[in-house]
């Protein structure tokens, strides 16, 4: 039997309120957010789809996307189940089987490829899982192309998954010391947002 279909869904329309611009354009450690997003989730998961909103042409103009789909998300400002409606939706209609999805938020510079590997380890048509640290859920999540009708259906505003998983069966695996969860919601101190 072959090796299921990994996808990954980077969501990177939202436009960073907190941050001061969408965090898709914020330079880390010497690339944009969303270039690092989708860098570390090719290493894993073939394809990868990226979810644009807000400023889409500007980060599709400045961004490094090679070798990823990009996907425009005009309701990004509904909040995140959009863009997460946009991704899953762009799978279901992707040539070609894709048995799980893994989602990846453009804010959390520190998730890795093992972090995704460890993950993908439990990719399969039913699976539902989740990255935790210190025994506390995080991301990235996997969700199998069995759930993404559920997902779909239940998720509203910037809740995304939530309310499905809080209902279903999840796998939680552990990527303590994998990966660093954290999400740049405002910039670093002493650091001036771009307008």
């Amino acid at each position: 039997m072959s090796a299921p279909v990994l996808a990954a869904v980077v969501l990177a329309a939202g436009g960073g309120r907190r941050y001061g611009m969408p965090k898709a354009l914020v330079e880390y450690e010497g690339s944009l957010l969303v270039e690092r997003a989708v860098r570390t989730a090719g290493t894993v998961c073939d394809p990868v789809l990226v979810v644009l909103g807000a400023r889409a042409v500007d980060v599709w103009r400045q961004a490094d996307l090679d070798g990823a789909t990009v996907l425009a998300n005009k309701d990004w400002e509904t909040g995140m189940a959009s863009s997460l409606r946009t991704g899953l939706d762009g799978l279901r209609g992707w040539p070609g089987r894709v048995d799980a999805a893994l989602l990846l938020l453009v804010d959390m510079p520190g998730i890795t490829t093992d972090a995704l590997a460890r993950l993908a380890g439990h990719a399969a048509p039913d699976a539902l899982a989740v990255a935790t640290y210190d025994g506390v859920r995080a991301h990235p999540v996997l969700i199998g192309r069995d759930h993404w009708a559920g997902v779909v259906e239940t998720a509203t505003g910037d809740e995304g998954a939530r309310r499905y998983l809080a209902a279903h069966e999840v796998t939680e695996v552990d990527c303590t010391g994998l990966a660093d969860p954290t999400d740049l919601d405002v910039p670093p101190s002493g650091v001036p947002s771009a307008p």
